[in-house]
């Protein structure tokens, strides 16, 4: 049989089937079966600790290798091939994970330096920007920013209003015909929070949850949504992963994702975690998305970053990448969402 060249999977793979190996014993165990060499397997563990994806025990010969804890959390999944199977297909995580924040996420960066550096780049580009721009001119900016904002976090939640509709709407207060009554509420409360956050800068710093509550009640305000902490177990839908049911656990998680966020140095990781984790504890009984991307764009506001509007996300792209963490844990797909809509952020606005 001709051997196949390795690859840095097929070295993740041996690894997880065999735990606690040396360098020289998983060269023996994936050289029978592919083109390598000795010197090829140690560039490639090299790489993989470098990417957070295995760690060592041990130093010198004795060193033995482990997929760490991280690699469930970052490693690549695209929507196109996990979706590849149907829901009941899947091998999923169906409970809450309770060591996900403080034995994982507590522990990692999820952005490689890389990532970061490019995020970094962008920000600058950013600053320069809005170092140019006059009071006035910031601040049509960033209405129109917080236009495009409301208008896709409504949409990604199935409002039907175009985004010219919703700039009359924010700006005129004219409703669109055909359109319901909570339509037009929910895009004026996200403009209502957004305002907010902009004129109360340092409301979330540090982050509480009452300020994370504060925030999801003027995104529900008239819209029939129980305000606090939800009493009740919910369901979310294309998925079998069922969320804390229990109001104190529930609060509990929130006020560890609280802590986590304020122990994190990193503002994109801050802004980011808040994205993800507020989703996928499900704190409230409806809006729990629409809160997550106003507090995350809270976080970099605060910090002088520039705020993602998500103009650009495929919704349904959006609500995948989700159910992949949900799902799974793995962060990758919504963090490509992330650093993208950043990109998109700072070269359409300002």
């Amino acid at each position: 049989m001709a051997k196949i060249k390795l690859n840095i999977q097929d070295l993740l793979d041996h690894i997880k089937q065999h735990p606690g190996m040396s360098s020289k014993e998983l060269f023996d165990g994936v050289e029978v079966a592919h083109k390598t060499s000795y010197a090829t397997v140690k560039r490639m563990l090299q790489t993989l600790i470098d990417k957070g994806f295995v760690t060592t025990a041990g130093i010198g010969k004795a060193t033995k290798y482990h997929i760490s804890k991280s690699y469930d959390v970052l490693h690549e999944v695209t929507i196109e091939t996990y979706f590849k199977k149907e829901l009941d297909e899947r091998k999923v995580r169906k409970s809450f994970n309770h060591d996900l924040m403080n034995e994982t996420l507590n522990k990692i960066c999820v952005f490689s330096e890389e990532e970061l550096q490019h995020l970094n780049a962008l920000q600058k580009v950013f600053a320069k920007k809005i170092a140019k721009l006059s009071k006035k001119e910031y601040k049509k900016e960033l209405e129109h920013l917080a236009i495009d904002l409301s208008w896709k976090s409504s949409q990604i939640e199935g409002n039907t209003y175009s985004l010219l509709e919703t700039e009359r709407l924010l700006k005129d207060k004219e409703t669109a015909a055909g359109r319901t009554k909570d339509e037009a509420v929910m895009l004026l409360n996200h403009k209502d929070a957004i305002d907010f956050v902009v004129a109360h800068p340092d409301y979330i710093h540090p982050l509480k949850l009452s300020a994370i509550e504060d925030i999801h009640r003027l995104l529900i305000k008239e819209l029939g949504v129980d305000p606090n902490i939800r009493k009740r177990s919910v369901g979310i839908s294309g998925t079998n992963y069922k969320p804390l049911d229990n109001e104190f656990q529930i609060k509990e998680a929130m006020e560890e994702l609280c802590g986590l966020v304020n122990l994190k140095k990193n503002v994109f990781e801050k802004a980011f975690l808040m994205l993800a984790l507020i989703s996928y504890i499900q704190p409230f009984t409806d809006g729990n998305k629409r809160t997550a991307r106003i507090i995350s764009n809270a976080i970099l506001m605060n910090n002088k970053v520039c705020p993602l509007s998500f103009r650009t996300v495929d919704s349904l792209d959006y609500k995948k990448a989700m159910l992949i963490f949900y799902e799974q844990n793995n962060l990758s797909a919504m963090k490509h969402i992330f650093m993208s809509q950043f990109e998109f952020a700072v070269n359409t606005y300002f």
